[in-house]
């Protein structure tokens, strides 16, 4: 472990702090009229809109009559293809003589905007329509092969400009997507709360800052405290102060609380798990909840703590076992493969302050499952 008090006389790199946060951050029901508005604050001339199918044929009117209101041009293009470095190339070519890049839809257009606006040089303004993730504020693209397959991640230069979020098209997103950014939230605090503790080195470049773990905090409050009423406000279609609430917590306090707080075990398990073609059809932020309770036993949190959260996961809808994920018949040795990845040197595991071997993360898993 990290000796503190050597390295502070030192001035050693720990204390070198650092929060990524995009430059502005907008959400409230109806805002999909006003991006017009929003991009006059950041840019002018044309913009490239690139938006995925069902985005552009529920949405796409209400976007135009946004930039036709204010008298700005824009072109679109329809994401039906990958996130790969072949589509990013065009699209890129496309922005050169844009204003902005807009990414309007899913993570994956969210990721080929902020990697088009990467290499053009434009700056990028991000409309999520829905909250499954806390990647739209990060300095972060996923990558992939034409054939869909992971290829990288892409360090880029800056945080998104802008990010825009109508919260009346997410409480009329699907729930699962809903509920999933619940619990890659949920893990933001534990594995900011690890990193400050053990003194790890943040994906941002520094030490875990107050602000970046006070956000993280209140990201968990949130969602404990909100969570199931929101669920069932979007179960309804309702745009509620509590969705609201959910909205920013998955968005914006989970995405700055994991680029500048940091990663442990709940994120480095699930990239494990992510090897297991079993769980493909499981999301993202629902293997982050499971992964979540194996790193609070891995810490030796009391019962009652682990309790509270496996308990309010059972509630809203996310994992708590293998079996809920449909894993529980997967052969112990290739869950063992999977934790091994896990504890692997390029992975974040290590942040929760000590060595941990595959046989224990295997363990705590089919422990949680019983």
């Amino acid at each position: 472990m990290m000796n503190i008090g050597t390295n502070y006389k030192n001035g050693g790199s720990y204390m070198r702090r650092v929060i990524d946060a995009p430059s502005t951050y907008i959400q409230g029901p109806g805002e999909i009229k006003k991006l017009a508005e929003h991009y006059r604050s950041i840019g002018e001339g044309e913009v490239l809109l690139i938006m995925d199918r069902f985005v552009h044929d529920a949405y796409r009117d209400a976007a135009a009559e946004s930039f036709e209101k204010e008298e700005i041009s824009w072109k679109e293009e329809v994401f039906t293809g990958e996130c790969c470095e072949q589509e990013i190339t065009r699209l890129a070519g496309l922005a050169e003589n844009c204003g902005a890049v807009f990414g309007i839809g899913g993570g994956k257009v969210q990721d080929t905007a902020k990697a088009a606006g990467h290499y053009s040089g434009k700056p990028v303004i991000l409309v999520p329509t829905a909250v499954s993730t806390d990647a739209p504020c990060s300095r972060i693209a996923v990558l992939y092969r034409e054939d869909g397959t992971f290829d990288r991640y892409l360090s880029l230069k800056r945080n998104p400009d802008l990010i825009i979020l109508d919260t009346e098209i997410i409480a009329h997103a699907p729930v699962r997507l809903f509920t999933a950014g619940m619990g890659d939230a949920i893990s933001t605090y534990y594995e900011a709360f690890a990193c400050r503790r053990n003194g790890a080195v943040t994906r941002a470049g520094g030490s875990v800052s107050i602000a970046a773990e006070a956000l993280a905090k209140a990201c968990l409050d949130t969602v404990l405290a909100y969570g199931e009423q929101a669920r069932k406000d979007v179960e309804n279609r309702l745009c509620t102060e509590a969705v609201e609430n959910i909205v920013e917590a998955n968005t914006y306090l989970s995405g700055i609380g994991f680029e500048s707080g940091g990663l442990a075990c709940a994120h480095a398990l699930h990239n494990g798990l992510a090897l297991l073609p079993e769980l493909s059809s499981v999301m993202h932020g629902e293997k982050v909840a499971f992964c979540t309770l194996v790193q609070m036993v891995l810490e030796g949190r009391p019962e009652e703590e682990i309790s509270k959260i496996r308990g309010f996961c059972r509630k809203v809808g996310l994992p708590v076992s293998l079996e809920d994920m449909h894993a529980g018949e997967i052969p112990e040795h290739r869950l063992f493969e999977a934790a091994a990845r896990s504890c692997s040197p390029e992975e974040t595991m290590r942040n929760i302050g000590r060595d941990v071997e595959p046989e224990e993360v295997v363990r705590v898993m089919k422990r949680l499952s019983k």
